[in-house]
């Protein structure tokens, strides 16, 4: 079985500072929170952007100050959000890509979210995959519902994407699938042989399907955009504390966990230099 890869999604778009105070907004604060999940057992960082009022962005320049602050004192895999914040332009959602991030998200569909819709077209889809490719920036498939797996495999066809895929399976949103393990193992048994995959469990279904995924093989993601609760009633002290649960569990059920240049061989990246880290393109302009 494969080390296990632990993404944090440190930030999101949606939690406030009031709901949860340790959310990291700022980039020293981004930047110090990514060192802590390292130490606590993550490899990947998922990151959205903020200003400093905290609302969401996809201005590439703070994503540029974020992923400069992030390697003073890391070494994790960066991957950057094409999704924002539900209602955002694509033109807008994609620009943090002109960065050449080692990876980013590509989410293959449409999906109701709360009271809102995530809109994603298939020219768009389409869009984003190529723009990723032009730019060695390796996709991870973001999974609301099952659709979304054949529409990534349109993708392959059409020469937009590479076998073998990374999926992550994100479970509980209310308009996609739900997070009960029925489900996953569905979603599991519907991607193509060799691929990987990860699983982001919303709310309270992030501890039993993380757990899920460490017995299956698969991979698992948490953080502040997920989940601000370590338990039922009682907030979560940091990102680093919800990364260093999953690392605990893995290794009671005699399971290794990835160093980042170990998920960078999993995952078939190479790791990217700072001075790689690019200026802005008519893609990314807003």
């Amino acid at each position: 079985m494969q080390k296990l890869i632990i993404t944090a999604a440190i930030n999101g778009a949606e939690v406030t500072k009031e709901q949860q105070p340790g959310l990291p907004i700022l980039p020293d604060e981004v930047g110090q929170e990514a060192a802590e999940c390292e130490k606590a057992g993550a490899s990947i960082i998922h990151l959205h952007g903020r200003d400093e009022a905290g609302r969401p962005t996809q201005d590439s320049e703070i994503f540029r100050k974020y992923i400069e602050a992030i390697k003073v004192k890391s070494n994790v895999i960066i991957q950057t959000s094409t999704g924002g914040a539900v209602g955002m332009a694509p033109e807008e959602r994609l620009q943090p890509v002109s960065l050449a991030p080692e990876m980013a998200t590509l989410t293959t569909g449409t999906v109701n979210f709360g009271e809102e819709v995530f809109y994603n077209a298939p020219r768009d889809i389409e869009k984003f995959a190529a723009y990723m490719k032009e730019m060695g920036v390796k996709p991870e498939i973001e999974v609301f519902d099952v659709g979304m797996i054949n529409n990534a495999m349109v993708l392959v066809k059409k020469g937009l994407l590479s076998l073998p895929l990374h999926f992550d399976f994100v479970m509980g949103v209310p308009g996609g699938i739900t997070g009960t393990p029925k489900n996953l193992l569905h979603l599991v048994e519907s991607i193509p042989e060799g691929s990987t995959w990860s699983v982001a469990g919303i709310g309270r279904a992030e501890l039993p399907l993380a757990v899920m995924a460490i017995i299956l093989g698969g991979h698992v993601r948490v953080g502040f955009e997920d989940n601000i609760y370590y338990s039922k009633g009682v907030l979560a002290e940091s990102n680093a504390q919800l990364v260093q649960r999953i690392a605990r569990i893995a290794g009671e059920l005699g399971r290794e966990v990835a160093t980042p240049d170990e998920a960078r061989q999993i995952l078939g990246i190479s790791g990217k230099s700072q001075n790689q880290i690019r200026g802005t393109t008519s893609y990314g302009s807003s």
